[in-house]
């Protein structure tokens, strides 16, 4: 089976129901699905807070634990009971040898960076990020500007891997690519 035409199977029967609702003509999706790969923490950070934060760059959501049908709602909700949730991929930390399975970072900071980034890019909201960044932008090596960059554009500015350089290298090489396609805004947004 080819993903192409499983995906274009699951969106006939959805467009046809969606437009019978809506009374009108078209696609369900205005484009087609799309699959990256995230190669290292800080591209896995950035599609995360991207995805996270969609429903307040569309006004949708005043706050991200407000927000439905998010993984940023649902970990919100359990960490007020100091728990993480049983149904998406634990926050575990920092990562060292032996990494155990989860993400690679602390969920505070994730929630503190989240809150940060959706200040700036909230329409009713006057903010910033401070000059003191959150730590974990540190570990990752992005820069606050570069960061806020990649959270409301991360669609168009990236296709195909995302990651650092050598980690873009590395897996340019195993999936014997010739060309390194993000080589020039992974280098500006990751520096």
């Amino acid at each position: 089976m080819k993903i192409s035409w499983f995906m274009g199977y699951i969106n006939e029967s959805i467009a046809r129901a969606a437009n019978q609702e809506d009374n009108c003509t078209g696609r369900f999706w205005e484009g087609r699905f799309k699959s990256q790969a995230l190669l290292d923490e800080a591209a896995l950070a950035s599609c995360m807070a991207y995805v996270d934060l969609n429903p307040i760059r569309a006004n949708i959501a005043k706050t991200p634990e407000s927000s439905a049908h998010t993984s940023i709602k649902r970990r919100c909700k359990e960490a007020k009971k100091g728990q993480q949730p049983k149904t998406l991929l634990s926050f575990i930390g920092n990562p060292r040898k032996n990494m155990p399975k989860g993400l690679p970072f602390e969920l505070a900071d994730y929630l503190q960076l989240i809150t940060l980034t959706g200040r700036c890019i909230s329409g009713d909201k006057r903010g910033f990020i401070e000059q003191k960044q959150p730590e974990i932008l540190k570990r990752l090596n992005i820069s606050a500007d570069n960061w806020l960059i990649i959270t409301t554009e991360f669609r168009t500015q990236f296709h195909g891997a995302i990651g650092h350089e050598d980690v873009l290298s590395d897996y340019c090489e195993h999936q014997q690519l010739k060309r390194r396609h993000n080589l020039s805004h992974c280098n500006k947004l990751f520096a």
